[in-house]
């Protein structure tokens, strides 16, 4: 398999493969390309090239990751068949045999393959221009802040120790010389940028767009931080990858094949206002201060192409890139954290909000033990919901998951909520920022009792009496969705469901469409879980035993939006008019 070391490389292979569309026509970057790209993934159709966006020379491309095929065309397979290798070996290799090591021999040529190369010369480095001005302004949402760049890999080095990060914080165009840095404090980047406040100097950092795709699948997948993404990225690519020294332009080493790269530092103590943007839990993530980066050098290629994205309630084009690297990562999970055989984050949910595992269960609360490794492992510390299970099921599958955790759980012993900790940036649902509170819901097998609840009700035959309540639904045997009248401050409906006839049902979820929220397992998760703080948003009856808090069924989770919540991603109607208009009949034909 041919390297890709640019956007251009990748965009001809896709366009060799037929998964590339051309847009030749005038495109606002302002709304309108951003529709396009959405039109376009919700039919699962191409890649987009955009050769003529309005305010810029260099032509933008969307929807690069968009398909398992051209997930496959990027990597090929022989990642995640490595991966699987390396994890079998580490099992394996104790004792030590010397027909084990030859048999595993060619995984002896990694450290010849993987790492950084230093080059003399860089195409990133053969252009540039004078002001972020004349880069292409894409706006997605009606209500974003302004331009931003939605697939900047930013780079940092921690202060003292010089080791890297490159992460996926999304850069708001602030115009001539200077761009926001949502560099969060949960993540590398900030962590880098802590240290140097400290000290109360300047971070130097690099933003780059484009370039080789696996510099872009590297940046957000959730490595440990013993492993540095230049070098994920060059095992991606299956060669070294090229860097370039140069001191009058950076302290750190350049990315020479990048088709941007934005270059400056971020100095201490200074904040700008960043935001609303249109993020992908598919709400608004709203106004705050955040450090921004000073600007010393706009680079580019000469074949420069504006990589791009378009995130919004889910599954979008970055759908593809979670799974991907997910499965990639999967057969290590067990190597990391011994008790876990399996974990998935739910795309859905925005990643963050939902998770489920296999664990094991050996010994009595072995799984409590697996879970709480899962809680505080890297990137899946952030998970706001949790499932945990010793059955061996398919986690992908998220109604054979769920279904699984609901008749093996025991609330009175299964059901966990932790109170007053950290919580995603983006998450807004505790009505506070960074602040929150964690579900941990198990449902084990007991080996007098697989099933603990094997009779659960397939169909409500409850009784609602007060007319807040419509349209009770089944989503699943135990699992009742019910629509309520809007969410007022202090109007108790979650407490009034509690003491209605709700026919035997476990677990009920109160939300302001049921018609839409059960329509698919998407669509549940969405709902359910990008709008439920477990702390203020369960109710059931309880007692407390040995200082545990004993829950008892049924349990409503109030799912409706607050005032808190920002707003549903949802264009302008004019927006979608205008495209309709200009561009309807091509879309129909892709």
């Amino acid at each position: 398999m041919v390297s890709l070391r640019s956007t251009n490389d990748f965009v001809r292979l896709l366009q060799t493969e037929g998964e590339l569309h051309v847009i030749s026509d005038p495109v606002d970057p302002y709304l309108e390309l951003a529709e396009i790209q959405r039109r376009v993934v919700a039919k699962k159709g191409p890649a987009l090239l955009f050769t003529n966006v309005k305010g810029t020379k260099f032509p933008v491309a969307t929807n690069l990751y968009g398909s398992e095929k051209r997930i496959h065309l990027a990597f090929g397979p022989k990642p995640v068949a490595t991966i699987q290798r390396l994890a079998k070996l580490a099992k394996e290799i104790f004792p030590p045999r010397f027909s084990k090591l030859w048999k595993e021999r060619s995984l002896g040529l990694l450290p010849f393959q993987v790492g950084l190369k230093q080059v003399r010369r860089a195409p990133v480095l053969s252009g540039s221009v004078l002001s972020t001005n004349e880069l292409p302004q894409v706006v997605s949402w009606p209500r974003d802040g302004g331009a931003f760049v939605t697939l900047p890999l930013v780079y940092t080095q921690h202060p003292e120790s010089g080791n890297g990060n490159l992460g996926m914080y999304r850069v708001q165009l602030f115009g001539d010389k200077t761009v926001g840095m949502h560099i969060q404090i949960h993540r590398g980047g900030g962590f880098h940028y802590y240290e140097a406040e400290k000290k109360g100097e300047s971070l130097p950092a690099h933003v780059y767009i484009g370039g080789p795709p696996a510099l872009t699948i590297a940046a957000v997948a959730p490595l440990p931080e013993e492993i540095p993404e230049l070098v994920f990225a060059s095992f991606l690519m299956g060669e070294k990858l090229r860097m370039k020294k140069d001191k009058t332009i950076s302290p750190y080493p350049i990315v020479a094949d990048a088709d941007f790269a934005l270059i400056g530092s971020i100095p201490p103590h200074l904040r700008k206002p960043e935001g609303p943007f249109g993020d992908h839990y598919g709400y608004y993530s709203l106004l705050h201060d955040y450090p921004y980066l000073d600007l010393t050098h706009v680079l580019h290629r000469k074949d420069a192409i504006w990589a791009a994205t378009v995130v919004g309630r889910p599954p979008q084009e970055d759908h593809y890139i979670a799974e991907f690297l997910q499965d990639l990562l999967s057969p290590m999970f067990p190597l990391v954290m011994p008790q876990v055989l399996g974990v998935w984050a739910y795309e859905e949910s925005g990643v963050h909000s939902l998770a489920a595992a296999v664990v094991k269960e050996r010994y009595f609360r072995e799984a409590f033990m697996g879970a709480l490794r899962i809680l505080g492992e890297g990137q899946l510390s952030l998970t706001k919901c949790l499932l945990v299970t010793n059955e061996k099921v398919n986690l992908k599958n998220f109604s054979e998951t769920f279904k699984v955790i609901t008749e093996r759980s025991d609330p009175k012993t299964d059901f966990f909520i932790f109170s007053h900790i950290s919580q995603d940036t983006l998450d807004y649902t505790s009505g506070t920022v960074n602040k929150g509170s964690k579900l941990l819901w198990m449902g084990i097998t007991d080996a007098n009792a697989p099933i603990k609840f094997p009779n659960l009700p397939r169909e409500f035959t409850g009784n609602l009496k007060d007319k807040r309540f419509t349209k009770p639904k089944v989503f699943l045997p135990g699992v009742l969705v019910v629509e309520g009248s809007a969410f007022t401050p202090n109007d108790q409906l979650a407490n009034r469901l509690l003491g209605e006839d709700l026919g035997r049902f476990h677990y009920v979820f109160l939300v302001d469409d049921s018609e839409d929220a059960v329509k698919t397992d998407s669509d549940f998760i969405w709902t359910m879980f990008t709008r439920m703080e477990p702390a203020s948003d369960v109710y059931a009856r309880t007692e407390t035993i040995g200082n545990h808090i004993a829950y008892q069924v049924p349990i409503v989770f109030d799912c409706r939006m607050k005032p808190w919540i920002p707003e549903v991603l949802l264009p302008l109607p004019e927006t979608v008019k205008q495209v309709d208009t200009k561009f309807g009949s091509m879309i129909d034909l892709i």
